[in-house]
């Protein structure tokens, strides 16, 4: 009699936890195609705790940091959402003349939060080629390759993803997209950093703005092109594909420099993406409808989970930039605008989260409260099962 019960008690516990996790049970560095940037440049955001309710109860799994904060790192563990955290710029030229420094920083900030934070991925270095620091785009490689080797020491490297992110300064054309090469002052660090993620199975990282190309070509792009509405489009001659938003031009373009640089079969992910909803008086694009329209609209095209006209069968994934509005960034206003919610943690505007409206602290509440029912219910039945 008592085994059956222990079988029965068994049987809740894998059936309750599995069903509870069925969201998290998937494999590898970024699930479905729809994540989003967690910047923290800001001195009126919430806590990390109250972000990963906010993150749970929009349904975002997939998350990216700039830096290994520990207190982020702490506020995720436990929670199943996958992160990507980042190595800042100015770690790059210790991290690459200095193994020893590259397993320490890897042991203190990803080895000793795993499994429980799901660290899937180092951004080594953020838009560091094309940027003009021969110094720094120099020292790009050889920090990755430290601290994959790292990884790999601490048996890792099938967990945690190598990447960088580029900009589209490391282009020297992109239109129409079938014209894109590397900058030739970029070629020599590029190819080698490919070689290197090809062997390691990495795509190529890009951060793609049609908010800013075009403002800085208000007068020759069509904002409806922009802001992925109803227009003409483009048609390259070359490769006989015709283009109805920039977003996907853009990732062609990044396609063909990589098929042009030796590496075609690479995948390219945008690692940040966005409109901002204000701006300075040269930048009249940035708006609050305008700042929707592109969120609404890019959230619809990855939700098709289709690829590109020049790479159909590849499932474009995109990191959306960003999720708060950070009132302490340097540089034009509309870098402090790009955020989907705001400080309080409701929507800045709708773009469909159909559960996230404008009481949505009211929401985070709750559903911390439903977790709390959810292991008294545990307890409950455990305890039941037993007695009977």
């Amino acid at each position: 009699m008592r085994s059956s019960k222990l079988l029965l008690l068994k049987f809740f516990f894998f059936f309750f936890f599995n069903l509870t996790s069925l969201e998290y049970q998937v494999d590898g560095a970024f699930v479905g195609t729809y994540g989003i940037n967690y910047g923290r440049i800001a001195d009126n955001i919430p806590s990390p705790e109250k972000v990963v309710l906010l993150l749970k109860q929009a349904k975002i799994r997939n998350v990216r940091i700039y830096d290994v904060d520990h207190t982020v790192l702490e506020a995720f563990s436990g929670t199943g959402l996958d992160l990507v955290v980042g190595l800042p710029n100015g770690f790059l030229k210790e991290m690459s003349s200095n193994a020893d420094h590259a397993f320490s920083w890897v042991k203190e900030n990803i080895q000793s939060f795993l499994p429980k934070t799901r660290i899937r991925g180092i951004a080594i270095g953020n838009e560091v080629l094309g940027g003009g620091d021969s110094e720094l785009a120099g020292a790009l490689l050889g920090a990755a390759k430290n601290v994959y080797n790292a990884l790999k020491k601490m048996n890792l490297e099938d967990t945690v993803q190598i990447t960088t992110a580029h900009s589209q300064a490391v282009f020297s054309d992109s239109y129409p997209p079938s014209s894109c090469v590397f900058k030739e002052n970029v070629v020599q660090f590029m190819k080698p950093l490919l070689e290197f993620f090809q062997q390691i199975g990495s795509p190529f990282c890009l951060n793609a703005y049609p908010f800013l190309a075009y403002t800085y070509n208000p007068k020759e792009i069509d904002i409806n092109y922009a802001l992925f509405k109803p227009t003409e489009g483009i048609y390259d001659p070359k490769t006989d594909l015709h283009y109805d938003n920039m977003l996907d031009a853009q990732i062609d373009a990044a396609y063909m420099a990589l098929q042009d640089a030796g590496f075609k079969k690479m995948e390219v992910m945008i690692t940040e993406t966005g409109w901002a909803s204000k701006g300075d008086s040269d930048e009249p694009a940035a708006t609050p409808e305008n700042a929707r329209t592109y969120n609404y609209n890019l959230r619809k095209r990855l939700a098709k989970k289709k690829g590109t006209p020049l790479r159909p069968k590849t499932v474009l994934k995109a990191y959306i930039f960003a999720l708060f509005n950070e009132n302490s960034k340097p540089g034009k206003s509309s870098e402090t605008h790009f955020g989907l919610f705001k400080p309080d943690g409701t929507i800045s505007y709708d773009i469909g989260f159909n559960n996230l409206k404008s009481d949505s602290p009211k929401s985070l509440i709750s559903s911390s409260k439903s977790a709390r029912y959810y292991v008294a219910l545990v307890i409950s039945v455990s305890a039941f099962l037993l007695m009977i």
